[in-house]
Protein backbone atom coordinates (compact mmCIF):
# COMPACT_ATOMS: atom_id res chain seq x y z
CA UNK A 1 0.00 0.00 0.00
CA UNK A 2 1.03 3.65 -1.16
CA UNK A 3 0.21 6.54 0.56
CA UNK A 4 -2.84 6.95 1.98
CA UNK A 5 -4.70 10.45 2.89
CA UNK A 6 -7.09 11.89 4.88
CA UNK A 7 -9.50 15.03 4.61
CA UNK A 8 -12.48 16.31 5.91
CA UNK A 9 -14.70 19.19 6.58
CA UNK A 10 -13.89 20.74 3.23
CA UNK A 11 -17.36 22.67 3.00
CA UNK A 12 -17.03 23.06 -0.56
CA UNK A 13 -19.62 25.75 -1.83
CA UNK A 14 -19.81 28.24 -4.93
CA UNK A 15 -19.50 30.99 -2.70
CA UNK A 16 -16.17 30.11 -1.52
CA UNK A 17 -14.03 30.37 -4.03
CA UNK A 18 -10.88 30.00 -1.63
CA UNK A 19 -11.54 26.86 -0.60
CA UNK A 20 -12.40 25.47 -4.00
CA UNK A 21 -9.12 26.68 -5.85
CA UNK A 22 -7.30 25.01 -2.62
CA UNK A 23 -9.06 21.61 -2.93
CA UNK A 24 -8.91 21.43 -6.74
CA UNK A 25 -5.23 21.83 -6.66
CA UNK A 26 -5.16 19.29 -3.92
CA UNK A 27 -6.83 16.86 -6.16
CA UNK A 28 -4.24 17.61 -8.67
CA UNK A 29 -1.43 17.48 -6.74
CA UNK A 30 -1.00 15.66 -3.66
CA UNK A 31 -3.90 13.61 -4.66
CA UNK A 32 -2.61 12.55 -7.24
CA UNK A 33 0.35 11.28 -5.94
CA UNK A 34 -1.45 8.69 -3.69
CA UNK A 35 -2.59 5.65 -3.94
CA UNK A 36 -5.43 6.32 -1.73
CA UNK A 37 -8.24 9.31 -0.47
CA UNK A 38 -10.10 9.05 2.42
CA UNK A 39 -12.88 12.18 2.65
CA UNK A 40 -14.14 11.63 6.04
CA UNK A 41 -17.39 13.46 5.68
CA UNK A 42 -18.55 17.26 5.01
CA UNK A 43 -16.94 17.52 1.55
CA UNK A 44 -19.89 19.88 0.53
CA UNK A 45 -21.35 22.59 2.82
CA UNK A 46 -24.66 21.34 2.29
CA UNK A 47 -25.89 18.68 0.05
CA UNK A 48 -29.65 18.66 -1.01
CA UNK A 49 -29.99 15.56 -3.07
CA UNK A 50 -28.48 13.63 -6.11
CA UNK A 51 -30.57 16.15 -8.57
CA UNK A 52 -28.49 19.12 -7.42
CA UNK A 53 -26.06 17.72 -9.30
CA UNK A 54 -26.61 19.67 -12.52
CA UNK A 55 -25.61 22.85 -10.84
CA UNK A 56 -22.43 23.80 -12.62
CA UNK A 57 -20.58 23.77 -9.45
CA UNK A 58 -21.17 20.63 -8.26
CA UNK A 59 -21.01 19.47 -11.86
CA UNK A 60 -16.88 20.58 -11.67
CA UNK A 61 -16.62 19.07 -8.34
CA UNK A 62 -17.67 15.57 -8.84
CA UNK A 63 -15.67 15.84 -12.87
CA UNK A 64 -12.56 16.49 -10.51
CA UNK A 65 -13.24 13.29 -8.48
CA UNK A 66 -13.94 11.27 -11.26
CA UNK A 67 -11.00 12.32 -12.79
CA UNK A 68 -8.68 11.71 -9.41
CA UNK A 69 -10.81 8.13 -9.81
CA UNK A 70 -10.06 7.32 -13.57
CA UNK A 71 -6.22 8.27 -12.78
CA UNK A 72 -6.38 4.96 -10.18
CA UNK A 73 -6.63 6.83 -6.99
CA UNK A 74 -8.73 4.16 -5.05
CA UNK A 75 -11.15 7.46 -3.83
CA UNK A 76 -13.09 6.80 -0.49
CA UNK A 77 -16.01 9.14 0.83
CA UNK A 78 -18.00 9.53 4.03
CA UNK A 79 -21.11 10.88 4.82
CA UNK A 80 -20.78 14.18 6.90
CA UNK A 81 -23.77 15.68 9.05
CA UNK A 82 -24.02 18.40 5.95
CA UNK A 83 -23.72 15.79 3.15
CA UNK A 84 -25.66 12.73 4.27
CA UNK A 85 -27.86 12.82 1.50
CA UNK A 86 -25.28 12.22 -1.24
CA UNK A 87 -26.65 8.87 -2.88
CA UNK A 88 -26.08 6.46 -5.42
CA UNK A 89 -26.27 8.64 -8.56
CA UNK A 90 -23.55 10.92 -6.61
CA UNK A 91 -21.22 8.18 -6.24
CA UNK A 92 -21.50 6.54 -9.48
CA UNK A 93 -20.54 9.53 -11.15
CA UNK A 94 -17.51 10.51 -8.71
CA UNK A 95 -16.11 7.04 -8.79
CA UNK A 96 -15.94 7.27 -5.10
CA UNK A 97 -16.68 3.78 -3.21
CA UNK A 98 -19.21 4.84 -0.04
CA UNK A 99 -17.49 4.46 3.34
CA UNK A 100 -19.65 3.60 6.16
CA UNK A 101 -19.37 5.20 9.19
CA UNK A 102 -17.32 3.84 11.18
CA UNK A 103 -15.08 1.56 9.35
CA UNK A 104 -11.80 0.04 9.58
CA UNK A 105 -9.38 0.38 7.00
CA UNK A 106 -5.82 -0.99 6.59
CA UNK A 107 -3.25 1.70 7.06
CA UNK A 108 0.07 2.68 8.71
CA UNK A 109 1.08 -1.52 8.80
CA UNK A 110 -2.27 -1.78 10.84
CA UNK A 111 -6.03 -0.89 11.14
CA UNK A 112 -7.48 2.10 11.29
CA UNK A 113 -10.88 3.36 12.19
CA UNK A 114 -12.26 5.67 10.34
CA UNK A 115 -16.00 8.35 11.57
CA UNK A 116 -16.96 11.61 10.59
CA UNK A 117 -17.12 12.35 14.47
CA UNK A 118 -20.31 13.21 15.03
CA UNK A 119 -21.76 10.38 16.64
CA UNK A 120 -19.11 10.64 19.21
CA UNK A 121 -20.66 14.26 20.41
CA UNK A 122 -22.81 12.50 22.49
CA UNK A 123 -22.76 14.61 25.46
CA UNK A 124 -24.83 17.12 22.74
CA UNK A 125 -28.05 15.33 23.35
CA UNK A 126 -29.72 18.08 20.81
CA UNK A 127 -28.04 17.11 17.86
CA UNK A 128 -27.91 13.33 18.71
CA UNK A 129 -31.54 13.07 18.71
CA UNK A 130 -31.62 15.53 15.44
CA UNK A 131 -29.13 13.33 13.78
CA UNK A 132 -31.44 10.32 14.59
CA UNK A 133 -34.21 11.96 12.75
CA UNK A 134 -32.70 12.80 10.20
CA UNK A 135 -30.53 9.65 9.18
CA UNK A 136 -34.12 7.37 9.33
CA UNK A 137 -34.59 6.06 5.46
CA UNK A 138 -38.16 7.53 5.86
CA UNK A 139 -37.29 11.08 6.89
CA UNK A 140 -35.15 11.32 3.95
CA UNK A 141 -37.86 9.79 1.79
CA UNK A 142 -40.13 12.59 2.73
CA UNK A 143 -37.81 15.16 2.46
CA UNK A 144 -36.01 14.44 -1.11
CA UNK A 145 -39.67 14.15 -2.51
CA UNK A 146 -40.02 17.68 -2.12
CA UNK A 147 -38.89 20.13 -4.79
CA UNK A 148 -35.03 20.87 -4.85
CA UNK A 149 -35.62 24.63 -4.16
CA UNK A 150 -37.67 23.99 -1.19
CA UNK A 151 -35.33 21.65 0.14
CA UNK A 152 -32.18 24.15 -0.34
CA UNK A 153 -34.28 26.86 1.70
CA UNK A 154 -35.10 24.34 4.31
CA UNK A 155 -31.18 23.42 4.87
CA UNK A 156 -30.68 27.29 4.72
CA UNK A 157 -32.99 27.74 7.46
CA UNK A 158 -31.47 24.97 9.59
CA UNK A 159 -28.30 26.06 9.22
CA UNK A 160 -29.39 29.43 10.84
CA UNK A 161 -30.83 27.55 13.20
CA UNK A 162 -28.17 25.42 14.37
CA UNK A 163 -25.62 28.66 14.10
CA UNK A 164 -27.62 30.24 16.57
CA UNK A 165 -27.99 26.46 18.82
CA UNK A 166 -23.99 27.29 19.20
CA UNK A 167 -24.04 29.63 20.50
CA UNK A 168 -25.94 28.32 23.55
CA UNK A 169 -23.59 25.34 23.78
CA UNK A 170 -20.15 25.14 25.30
CA UNK A 171 -17.15 23.81 23.43
CA UNK A 172 -17.23 20.79 25.76
CA UNK A 173 -20.98 19.91 25.07
CA UNK A 174 -20.33 19.97 21.07
CA UNK A 175 -16.45 17.95 21.41
CA UNK A 176 -16.34 14.82 21.16
CA UNK A 177 -16.90 12.55 24.22
CA UNK A 178 -13.55 10.40 25.10
CA UNK A 179 -15.74 7.80 26.68
CA UNK A 180 -17.62 7.34 23.61
CA UNK A 181 -14.53 7.01 21.39
CA UNK A 182 -12.77 5.06 23.53
CA UNK A 183 -15.83 2.67 23.59
CA UNK A 184 -15.64 2.23 19.78
CA UNK A 185 -12.23 1.52 19.63
CA UNK A 186 -12.71 -1.46 21.75
CA UNK A 187 -15.72 -2.22 20.00
CA UNK A 188 -13.63 -2.33 17.09
CA UNK A 189 -10.35 -4.23 18.44
CA UNK A 190 -8.37 -1.01 16.87
CA UNK A 191 -5.69 1.36 18.74
CA UNK A 192 -5.70 3.89 15.73
CA UNK A 193 -8.62 6.73 15.18
CA UNK A 194 -9.56 9.04 12.39
CA UNK A 195 -12.13 11.31 12.06
CA UNK A 196 -12.95 15.07 11.53
CA UNK A 197 -16.12 17.12 12.18
CA UNK A 198 -15.25 19.13 15.56
CA UNK A 199 -12.67 21.55 13.35
CA UNK A 200 -10.16 20.92 16.49
CA UNK A 201 -7.22 19.34 14.75
CA UNK A 202 -4.73 17.61 17.11
CA UNK A 203 -3.36 13.85 18.54
CA UNK A 204 -4.62 12.43 21.02
CA UNK A 205 -2.56 10.06 22.68
CA UNK A 206 -4.03 8.26 25.86
CA UNK A 207 -3.99 4.42 27.54
CA UNK A 208 -6.74 2.06 27.33
CA UNK A 209 -7.30 -0.71 28.71
CA UNK A 210 -3.04 -1.51 28.51
CA UNK A 211 -2.68 -0.28 25.32
CA UNK A 212 -1.36 2.94 24.25
CA UNK A 213 -4.26 4.54 21.75
CA UNK A 214 -4.44 7.44 19.40
CA UNK A 215 -7.28 9.62 18.40
CA UNK A 216 -6.27 11.98 15.16
CA UNK A 217 -8.19 15.01 14.69
CA UNK A 218 -8.31 16.80 11.49
CA UNK A 219 -9.45 20.02 10.85
CA UNK A 220 -11.71 22.39 8.43
CA UNK A 221 -10.75 23.62 5.44
CA UNK A 222 -10.44 27.82 4.86
CA UNK A 223 -9.51 29.72 2.13
CA UNK A 224 -6.09 30.23 3.65
CA UNK A 225 -5.05 26.73 4.43
CA UNK A 226 -6.02 22.97 5.35
CA UNK A 227 -4.37 20.18 7.12
CA UNK A 228 -4.76 16.49 5.54
CA UNK A 229 -3.51 13.13 7.81
CA UNK A 230 -0.73 10.95 4.89
CA UNK A 231 -0.35 6.82 5.51
CA UNK A 232 2.64 5.72 4.98
CA UNK A 233 4.07 2.39 5.57
CA UNK A 234 4.06 2.64 9.16
CA UNK A 235 3.99 6.35 9.70
CA UNK A 236 1.59 8.86 10.06
CA UNK A 237 1.44 12.74 10.25
CA UNK A 238 0.04 15.70 9.53
CA UNK A 239 0.43 17.27 6.16
CA UNK A 240 -0.57 20.95 4.93
CA UNK A 241 -2.65 20.04 1.71
CA UNK A 242 -2.32 23.13 0.19
CA UNK A 243 1.27 22.66 -0.28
Amino acid sequence: MGRALFISDVHLSGNEAGVSRLFFRFLETQAAGASSLYILGDLFDAWAGDDDLDDSFNGKVVSSLRKLADSGVALHIMHGNRDFLMGRRFFEASGAAHLSDPCLVSACGGKMLLTHGDALCTSDTEYQAFRRTVRAEAWQSAFLAQPLAARKEAIAQLRRQSEQMKQEKTGAVMDVDHAAASRLLTENSCTRMIHGHTHKPGKHVFDLDGSACERWVLGDWHDNGALCIACEKDEIRFLDAGE
